[in-house]
């Protein structure tokens, strides 16, 4: 008779769990049902009623069951030597998983941050129990004792108690194929195809912080790395090579200020943090290091969003910070995450003053989440001492139709707003006064989304309208190299130049794999100034003098005698583009 390992005979005892579980609820009310409605000797019994339907909760521990079966199976097919199974086997179960700071990540937006870590959020976010944290889960239950002898339950984990992979901004990932006790591993992959209507002839596209070349197949993103953790220490490295490298760096004009050229050191990195996480209330974490922003809901990887070409409220505020954050988790339904960084979407400081911020995530239900993040004090105008900006973004999502089985299973919406303006250093937050021309920023985006046969593929329309009058968060197109530390005479960005602009895009996704997206896009943009890339494009062809290499004229940026860059007030585009995450 063949006898079984440790781990099957623990895994049984967790399907067991788990089972009992399910069914007790249900048989309990038979049971009820049964001792109030007993047919006497005169009476027919009454016709059962039919079973009520399973709730969310019950869903995803259905789910968590299948996994483990499918876990059994595997480890049956692989033929494990056999060893006589002892007493201990739950407790060496528990002992071999990671502990609670593995899965206590942010939620985004990402999130998500932690989400959504946009982790949460930014970057990743904490959506579904690994099957091996629902084992570490029971087998401390069964074995971690106080010495009253009570089994001690441990916190729910943050945002495990629903299925949020459903929500823009968050990976629709629900496991990793190659998760280990000590570093759960990352790929992801962003490659695109896009073409212009407006034809540029240097193949340049400008005022997107994720579209950047025309005609061309491209590698938007490679990132390589994950998340360690042991003994309540966390880390996470992703890398970011292909465009986002060049592209990212070059928005962010803090390495103008000083030495060791802040660009090139961290132009490779998308996420580089340490931290260590506390168990207390339901997991406290501190991480230092360059981790997502979340502002503007969007993910930084396209991967994790409900469209490719996010509107500008996303696209023009931070997609990282680079600081210290705690993320606090009062309840399995909150987070609290504050912010010390050096300032707005930088590497460095711009002036004498850095930046603080605020991210709260409340998640009552497993069908809404809302998100707020908040900024203040930091003065991110480069060379402008004493100009303090202050923003604020918030957003709502709403899964209002959920029908597994159908064949249009899911819609949800997302709604964010936001609201910003600077203030000293020839600006004000008001109208124009004596101080100085207003200096503001106002939009919102609206995205609505529906999921057919399965989830296997997805329809997102939206869009957004931002008014930026000063344009001091309007993305400065490339024009003859031109970056946000050096301007361009081209496009100028003074106090009082006004911005308005306005895009609406239909996003439809092929998913045949949950590691995998085929992604067809069309983006309809427009301002109230020409911004866009024309066909005469924004690079000059010939220089009149030296020319420096890197398709510069002189210095980036600068005027070039006889060029005019061709910048139009619409843009159409196609996007095509294949999006992959491990």
């Amino acid at each position: 008779m063949r006898a079984f390992t440790h781990k099957q005979v623990s895994i049984f005892v967790v399907l067991t769990v788990l089972l009992c579980t399910l069914s007790a609820p249900a048989l309990l009310r038979a049971n009820d049902e049964k001792d109030k409605n007993a047919p006497s000797a005169k009476t027919a019994p009454p016709k059962p009623d039919a079973p009520a339907p399973l709730t969310e909760r019950e869903r995803m521990l259905l789910d968590r069951v299948e996994q483990l079966e499918k876990r059994v199976t595997e480890l049956e097919t692989k033929g494990a030597p056999s060893t006589a199974p002892s007493a201990a086997s739950a407790a060496e179960v528990a002992a071999s998983q990671p502990d609670s700071a593995r899965n206590v990540t942010a939620s985004a937006a990402t999130v998500t941050p932690a989400e959504g870590p946009r982790p949460v959020s930014a970057g990743a976010s904490t959506n579904v129990i690994p099957v091996d944290k629902a084992i570490a889960s029971v087998g401390a239950q069964a074995t971690d004792k106080g010495k009253s002898g009570a089994a001690k339950v441990p916190a729910s984990e943050p945002f495990a108690f629903a299925d949020f992979t459903w929500l823009n901004g968050n990976a629709r990932t629900k496991e990793s194929p190659m998760d280990t006790k000590f570093f759960t591993p990352e790929i992801r992959a962003d490659v695109d195809y896009v073409y212009s209507f407006n034809h540029p002839k240097d193949d340049t596209i400008g005022g997107s912080s994720e579209v950047f070349r025309s005609s061309e197949v491209q590698v938007t993103q490679l990132g390589v790395g994950g998340d360690f953790h042991y003994d309540n220490v966390r880390a996470r490295l992703m890398t970011q090579f292909g465009l986002y490298s060049e592209t990212t760096p070059r928005n962010d004009a803090s390495p103008a200020r000083g030495q060791w050229n802040l660009a090139d050191a961290y132009r490779y990195v998308s996420e580089a943090y340490g931290g260590y996480h506390f168990n207390v209330l339901h997991g406290v974490n501190i991480d230092a290091g360059i981790f997502m922003s979340y502002i503007g809901l969007f993910s930084y990887y396209n991967f994790d969003n409900w469209a490719y070409q996010p509107s500008y409220v996303s696209s023009n505020t931070p997609w990282f910070f680079n600081g210290v954050r705690v993320q606090i988790f009062p309840t399995e339904h909150l987070k609290i995450e504050p912010w010390f960084v050096n300032g707005w979407q930088s590497y460095g400081r711009f002036n004498s003053r850095p930046g603080f911020g605020m991210q709260i995530l409340w998640r009552p239900n497993g069908w809404f989440s809302i998100l707020g993040n908040q900024y203040a004090l930091g003065e991110d105008a480069l060379n402008t001492p004493g100009r303090v900006r202050y923003h604020t973004d918030d957003s709502v999502e709403v899964k209002y139709y959920d029908r597994p089985g159908e064949y249009l299973d899911k819609m949800a919406f997302s709604f964010t707003g936001d609201l910003g303006c600077e203030h000293g250093g020839g600006v004000s937050c008001y109208s124009n006064t004596k101080q100085g021309p207003k200096q503001s920023f106002i939009g919102f985006m609206f995205y609505n989304r529906m999921w057919f046969h399965n989830d296997k593929y997805g329809l997102t329309l939206g869009g957004g309208k931002i008014n930026n009058p000063g344009r001091y968060l309007v993305l400065l197109p490339p024009i003859n190299g031109a970056t946000a530390a050096t301007g361009t005479p081209y496009f100028t960005e003074n106090p009082g130049d006004p911005f308005k602009a306005w895009d609406a895009s239909g996003t439809f996704d092929w998913m045949p794999s949950q590691y995998i997206t085929f992604r067809w896009e069309f983006d309809h943009r427009a301002a109230n100034v020409p911004y866009f890339s024309g066909p005469g494009g924004i690079t000059p062809t010939t220089c009149p003098t030296a020319f420096l290499g890197n398709n510069i004229c002189g210095s980036p940026g600068a005027l070039v005698p006889g060029f005019t860059p061709d910048l139009k007030k619409i843009e159409n585009r196609i996007d095509l583009s294949i999006l992959v995450k491990f």
